[in-house]
């Protein structure tokens, strides 16, 4: 699989100075976490869950959770579970058939030796496992019955724990859970593939509801919370994790208003200012800030409950030519004693050492997702991308 793989070679390689990397499930852990892009979570009850795993694989989709967490009734969890057997028996049995990192959200830690042994052969087909309201107390138990389900079943399973519970909200238990959190995590760090923030538990605490024109870092109890989830996990020094963007609750099916015109006009000829402003009409626009936002303050991918937002998460990670140039120019060889150089862009200032860390982390994101053409922007991006 690849970032924009559902998109002809022939548009890739108009957009890009550097295409999105191919990668697999079996792909070093370290590319894998800052791959996973908008992770698209679906309900593990959904009848055709297989076909529309194949579905979103084909519109671009790399990384999906089935849950049986809050987002089914507490009726229907063993149905869920005999779905999912079902659903990945039936993905498995399709010849050809590439389906995109496909992660489990389970309840309880004894759900997850259990589906591993239920999946049988086709739990080759799964890359791990989600872990609800993380805390050291409550996540260790998971994280013991990842590794023995591991164990049993001969295959590397990762692990995602969601940063969602009351005791990381709250001021005064938030610096002894978060540091709780990190011992647990880094007991099992070849495990851990990213840290997943869960804001709208955070927001339930205290009856908050972000309206679609606001971001999460507008609500400012969401906000200390990340910005101390980043500080203390996030950190770039080798001791941080992958930490990825909060959900956006808001939806419309904005992909159908943007086909017929797409489908007059030219080849990335649609214009920027109309594009935008049917985004804005269609609630996008508070998306797009928050996934820049999110960027700004170190976080990567995103919680996604809608296909609609799988594109602008994907097309706003892409590297911009000038980001790509800079990092370049910061990590040469001979820049290893230091220094301070104007950008190939002559617009600015690289400090080498202290933007070290920042052009290894583009760098990255530019092998995931990869580097635009100088004249291409976010909008060729998504108007490349949307399928059909």
């Amino acid at each position: 699989m690849r970032h924009f793989g559902h998109i002809a070679p022939e548009v890739r390689q108009r957009l890009f100075h550097q295409e999105p990397c191919a990668f697999t499930a079996d792909s070093p852990a370290r590319l894998l976490s800052a791959a996973l892009g908008a992770t698209l979570y679906s309900p593990a009850t959904r009848p055709r869950l297989a076909d529309d795993i194949v579905k979103q694989a084909g519109n671009g989709v790399v990384s999906m959770v089935l849950c049986l967490e809050d987002s089914i009734g507490d009726a229907d969890v063993a149905a869920g579970e005999e779905n999912l057997v079902r659903q990945f028996a039936d993905l498995a049995a399709r010849p050809g058939a590439e389906p995109p990192l496909l992660f489990i959200r389970v309840r309880a830690p004894e759900q997850i030796p259990d589906l591993v042994r239920r999946l049988g052969p086709a739990g080759r087909l799964l890359s791990g496992f989600v872990l609800p309201k993380f805390t050291e107390e409550r996540g260790i138990p998971f994280l013991e019955a990842l590794t023995a389900a591991e164990s049993a079943g001969g295959r590397r399973l990762f692990a995602m724990p969601v940063l969602e519970s009351p005791e990381l909200l709250y001021r005064e238990s938030r610096v002894e859970t978060l540091e709780g959190i990190f011992r647990a995590v880094d007991k099992y760090r070849d495990r851990v593939l990213a840290l997943r923030l869960g804001v709208t538990d955070f927001c339930s605490s205290y009856g908050l509801r972000r309206a679609p024109d606001m971001t999460a870092y507008d609500v400012q109890v969401v906000a200390s919370v990340i910005a101390d989830v980043v500080n203390m996990l996030g950190r770039a020094d080798g001791t941080g994790f992958t930490v990825t963007g909060p959900v956006w609750e808001y939806f419309r099916a904005s992909e159908r208003m943007f086909k017929p015109q797409l489908r007059q006009s030219p080849f990335l000829q649609v214009q920027a200012a109309e594009l935008r402003e049917r985004l804005i009409a269609h609630a996008m626009d508070g998306l797009l800030r928050e996934i820049s936002l999110d960027q700004a303050n170190g976080l990567l991918g995103k919680t996604c409950i809608h296909p609609s937002h799988v594109l602008p998460v994907h097309a706003l990670s892409v590297v911009s030519h000038e980001e790509f140039s800079d990092a370049q120019d910061i990590l040469r060889p001979e820049r290893g004693g230091g220094g301070v150089l104007r950008s190939a862009y002559t617009n600015k200032m690289n400090e080498v050492k202290p933007h070290r860390a920042w052009a290894e982390r583009t760098l990255l994101r530019a092998e995931a997702f990869g580097v635009a053409h100088e004249d291409v922007g976010f909008v060729e991006l998504l108007a490349a991308g949307i399928p059909g």
